[in-house]
């Protein structure tokens, strides 16, 4: 399977209101797979960003001045998305910005072209309900390493949904492509066989604070699955 993780920076947050899309950031992943076949655009939106939007991208109109127009990306950037299914955080944002831009172009929405589109917020609100869920929030709730998020950017927070992602769906734990072509399956990656028996193993029992906070959490997960909780049925 193509998947596409995909993200925009935005000069603010009505698409309908004549804000537009600033910078995309797009991010391969096969059968699970990081490729390392990503694209990354940034936009010439023809208007100012919003102040508070400014703060949170920090791309000025006369850093932008001088990139292509969306017009001038449509086709590398329609090309690069036809087929695959795109995974986004909060899809409704980003799939509307898309589409305002591509209906000023006359053109027909995203979602005629690609195989499909996956919202990860929506994943992680049914996996974490009542919990707070941005992008930053899963990355510190998953251990996914967002230290160089300084400010959003569209190929960086692309490539951090990825690896949420991965995690989120109970995949691989680390995305990084092994550049050296080895083999797992090769000799040198074998490990000798170790004798446990020989090895006395403690067993630590819970505090007593400790199994009343595991029996606050089971509570609260009683009360966000509306009582449907099952290991204590029987």
């Amino acid at each position: 399977m193509r998947q596409i993780f995909f993200d925009t920076e935005t000069t603010g947050l009505a698409a309908e209101g004549g804000d537009r899309i600033i910078e995309i950031g797009c991010v391969e992943m096969l059968n699970r797979q990081l490729t390392g076949n990503n694209l990354h655009l940034y936009i010439n939106p023809q208007r100012a960003s919003h102040e508070d939007a400014l703060r949170v991208h920090g791309l000025t109109e006369s850093y932008l001045a001088d990139k292509p127009l969306f017009a001038q990306i449509a086709d590398q950037l329609l090309e690069f998305l036809a087929g695959a299914e795109l995974v986004i955080h909060n899809a409704p944002f980003d799939i509307g910005f898309v589409n305002a831009e591509l209906k000023r172009l006359r053109r027909p929405p995203i979602t005629d072209l690609v195989g499909g589109v996956r919202d990860t917020l929506l994943m992680a609100r049914n996996l974490f309900p009542g919990k707070a869920n941005s992008l930053d929030a899963l990355c510190r709730r998953l251990e996914v390493d967002n230290s160089n998020r300084k400010l959003h950017g569209a190929l960086l927070d692309a490539e951090l949904l990825a690896e949420v992602y991965i995690r989120l769906t109970r995949g691989q734990d680390s995305l990084v492509m092994d550049d050296s072509g080895g083999d797992s399956r090769s000799p040198e990656f074998k490990l000798a066989a170790i004798d446990l028996s020989c090895f006395d193993l403690p067993v630590l029992q819970a505090s007593e604070a400790e199994l009343q906070a595991h029996e606050k959490v089971l509570i609260e997960l009683d009360k966000a699955s509306g009582g449907k909780r099952i290991w204590q049925a029987a």
